[in-house]
């Protein structure tokens, strides 16, 4: 039986490139290139890279990207628009909890949900933890977002999905905030490119700094940053607090 993340990306391309959390894209990269002191000579993977909206943004700066996600949906999006562009860029069909590279990047990005946290079990989501590390080389930097377990515990999930939401994009009603698994069970209505209207039930786990702080430690970086991810604006200067939606962190091996 296909996960809800599985059945959102059959086919779902255009429609999430309308996203308002989407719309970020220079931004980001600006602060990834900042990262790797715009040294072009580093090769990337793009953890969960949908269309290859980063992948790109990113071969267009001068870098080599390897892109992977799970779905085959997304990545054919991800072809047509790096074809379109005249860039080759590799956008492999992987899943996270299983990829076939080993000491072979120097830097992991893994943005907007790649993956983590979406996966059925705590267990599955370390898997692609454990996995983008085991793609890295011994000196190099891992760069993520994640859902920010503070921001539950004060505010509401569906106030903060009405807000962000636009007219074309998915919407989200949450059935509840499970305090022990730190999991939000909600039902997502979304339009896939063809038309047709679905709903799917979703969960999706936050988790708390200290969690992520102690799961990469096990995981043996040494240097482990977490802030404030603000969409299309991530910075170092941005102290996580309960306001914010998602943490961005910044591991180094």
């Amino acid at each position: 039986m296909k996960q809800w993340y599985e059945k959102l990306f059959e086919n779902y391309g255009e429609q999430y490139d309308k996203e308002s959390f989407t719309q970020g894209t220079i931004g980001e990269c600006d602060f990834i290139e900042k990262e790797l002191n715009y040294d072009k000579s580093l090769q990337i993977i793009d953890i969960g890279c949908g269309t290859g909206r980063h992948s790109i943004a990113l071969t267009k700066r001068g870098y080599c990207v390897t892109g992977i996600d799970l779905s085959e949906s997304q990545l054919i999006k991800a072809r047509e628009k790096a074809e379109r562009e005249n860039l080759k860029i590799d956008f492999l069909i992987h899943d996270a909890r299983n990829l076939p590279f080993e000491d072979q990047f120097d830097v992991a990005i893994m943005l907007c949900e790649g993956g983590f946290p979406l996966m059925e079990t705590d267990e599955m989501n370390f898997e692609i933890l454990k996995n983008a590390t085991k793609s890295l080389k011994s000196s190099s930097k891992f760069i993520f977002t994640t859902l920010n377990g503070l921001f539950p515990l004060f505010h509401s999930i569906d106030d903060f999905h009405e807000t962000g939401t636009n007219e074309e994009g998915a919407h989200y009603k949450s059935d509840g905030f499970d305090l022990i698994s730190m999991r939000d069970y909600n039902v997502t209505i979304f339009t896939d490119d063809d038309g047709n209207e679905y709903e799917l039930e979703c969960n999706e786990r936050y988790y708390m700094p200290s969690e992520v702080n102690w799961l990469l430690k096990s995981l043996g970086y040494k240097k482990i940053d977490i802030f404030a991810a603000k969409i299309g604006a991530y910075s170092k200067e941005d102290e996580l607090t309960t306001e914010d939606y998602e943490m961005l962190v910044v591991a180094e091996k």
